[in-house]
């Protein structure tokens, strides 16, 4: 399990992205007017920036040889910036169409420039790790804000009518599958420090977790795509 998981491991999470991502593709149209189109070009930006951020196979492989020497031999940075930036980024602007009081949308539009504003002055200030590793206080700060974002939206819906018919909305089933996932995958980050190839064991459990929880997610985003009936809020 160990050497198929260090051999695939980012194999298997790109595939279920792109099923995902192929599934967004197909039900556009059915999507394209409501809010959940948006949701759809993430999954697209998602599956694009995961494939960009193989990279370092190619400068491996010697395609890309001449950054093997260089700070971008590694794909922290890239990493960071599209996933730990961009995708809280993303749920502020997804959950601001959702979300229906205007005191909590002011809340996240001030959220947002904060969030922007601490994301630069840590990378700013700690660049020698934004390349070599995950800024994990980016990251914890970010999945905060997802948390927040998509309790609110639940509080809401089971403030309106909307509940009555739940398991027919694609906006309810993003966000309780994303509201699951960072419970599953956020405790990991608190425990990073022994990501390290001395630790094999911890490793291979972290991969497992987050292979398992990304079949999960991705899958679930599909079958909510394909399922549900077009709504918009």
């Amino acid at each position: 399990m160990q050497e198929f998981l260090r051999n695939y491991y980012w194999i298997l999470s790109l595939m279920v992205e792109a099923v995902a991502a192929i599934t967004a593709l197909v039900c556009y149209k059915k999507y394209k007017n409501t809010t959940a189109k948006y949701f759809i070009y993430f999954l697209l930006y998602i599956f694009i920036c995961e494939t960009i951020s193989l990279y370092p196979y190619l400068i491996k492989n010697g395609v890309l040889g001449f950054l093997d020497d260089t700070v971008l031999r590694r794909n922290f940075w890239w990493s960071t910036l599209f996933w730990c930036v961009g995708s809280p980024l993303f749920y502020m602007f997804f959950y601001l169409k959702l979300i229906r009081s205007t005191k909590i949308k002011s809340f996240i539009k001030i959220l947002a420039v904060v969030f922007i504003v601490f994301s630069l002055l840590t990378i700013a200030l700690n660049l020698d790790e934004f390349f070599s590793s995950f800024t994990n206080s980016i990251l914890i700060f970010g999945e905060f804000i997802i948390l927040f974002l998509a309790s609110v939206y639940f509080y809401e819906m089971l403030q309106s009518e909307d509940i009555i018919n739940f398991y027919k909305c694609s906006l309810f089933f993003i966000s309780a599958t994303v509201f699951m996932w960072l419970l599953i995958t956020t405790p990991l980050i608190f425990y990073d420090i022994y990501f390290t190839l001395s630790d094999w064991n911890f490793i291979i459990l972290k991969w497992q977790i987050f292979l398992l929880a990304n079949i999960f997610m991705y899958l679930t985003f599909s079958f909510s795509l394909l399922w549900c009936n077009p709504e918009n809020r």
